[in-house]
């Protein structure tokens, strides 16, 4: 037996950040945890969007073809504060690229070439997908303990909370999906 054998490792969740965290850049967060084991975990926010910046605006910057119609006004994801000039596509696994895209959950691939931006903006597009710049990481052992120090809350995604546009009411919706609203919840964190 391990170590870790007693730890709940969270990939293909959501972590939910509790009113108060001690970082702003996390304030309000829905972060989906694209990976999470005994050595780390990677995430991306997927209700951040960057002020101003559009799909079409980030494909005609990087000399991608512009997104179809249907993409155009779709917005930019502020991922994490970790390496944030580089794009993270999260997407459904309808579209995988062979040793490029991996599979982070039943359904759901992540992938961060520039051939998976150039198959979104046409007929090869993933059936839903985000962008985000940049990803939110944890070193050993530091995500369990901001989970028992009440710094985030876990819940099961659904493709509405990853993938839908209403992004100032994921958070919210997120906590609806464990039964409890902002109102309920403690501005400061506990132990248990």
């Amino acid at each position: 037996m391990t170590a870790h054998s007693d730890v709940e490792f969270l990939s293909g969740r959501l972590l939910i950040a509790m009113p108060g965290i001690d970082d702003p850049r996390f304030e309000r967060a829905v972060v989906f945890l694209c990976a999470h084991d005994a050595e780390h975990a990677i995430g991306l926010a997927v209700n951040r969007p960057v002020d101003g910046l559009t799909l079409e605006s980030l494909f005609e910057r990087i000399g991608v073809e512009p997104p179809l119609r249907r993409l155009a006004d779709e917005a930019v994801l502020m991922g994490g504060p970790v390496e944030r000039e580089r794009g993270f596509v999260l997407h459904t696994d309808d579209y995988l690229l062979d040793d490029v895209s991996v599979p982070v959950m039943s359904g759901l691939a992540l992938t961060t070439t520039k051939e998976v931006l150039q198959a979104m903006g046409g007929d090869a597009a993933p059936r839903r997908a985000i962008l985000a710049l940049g990803y939110a990481g944890w070193g050993p052992g530091q995500l369990e303990r901001e989970v028992r120090e009440n710094v985030w809350l876990v819940c099961d995604p659904d493709e509405a909370l990853i993938f839908d546009d209403d992004h100032d009411h994921k958070w919210s919706r997120a906590l609806g999906k464990l039964g409890v609203t902002a109102a309920m919840l403690s501005e400061s964190g506990g132990r248990a």
